[in-house]
C-alpha cells in the first residue's frame, strides 16, 4: 500500500523560508521521478518542481531561483526548502511520486505579515 505524508507547512511572513517533507512508503521510492505540486481553492494543481531519481530538477519558472527540490532515498524522503515565500506562494502543497495516481493530504503554507 502506497502511503504519503507531507509536513512542514506553516504561517510564515513575506521573505521567510520553510522546508516540507514528504515521506513516502511502499514503493521503491530511488527508482521514481519526485513531484511537488500545489493548488489554490477553486484551482488545478500546479506543478511547483520536479526531481528524477538521478537527482536532474525543474522547476516552474514563478519559483526558480527561491526554491529547491532534494531527495533522501535512504530515507524515502522528497524535500522543498521554500526561501523569499511570496503572498502569491500561499498553498496547499502535494507530493507525488511521478507516474503513480496518488496523493498525499498534503501541508498548507500561508503568507501573511
Amino acid at each position: 500500500q502506497v502511503r504519503i505524508v507531507e509536513s512542514g507547512g506553516g504561517l510564515v511572513q513575506p521573505g521567510g523560508s520553510l522546508r516540507l517533507s514528504c515521506t513516502v512508503s511502499g514503493i521503491n521510492f530511488k527508482i521514481y521521478r519526485m513531484e511537488w505540486y500545489r493548488q489554490t481553492p477553486g484551482n488545478e494543481r500546479t506543478l511547483v518542481a520536479g526531481i528524477t531519481s538521478g537527482g536532474a530538477t525543474n522547476y516552474a519558472d514563478s519559483v526558480k531561483g527561491r526554491f529547491t527540490i532534494s531527495r533522501d532515498n535512504a530515507w524515502n524522503r522528497l524535500y522543498l526548502r521554500m526561501n523569499d515565500l511570496k503572498l502569491e506562494d500561499v498553498a496547499t502543497y502535494y507530493c507525488k511520486v511521478g507516474s503513480l495516481p496518488y496523493w498525499g493530504q498534503g501541508t498548507q503554507v500561508t503568507v501573511s505579515s
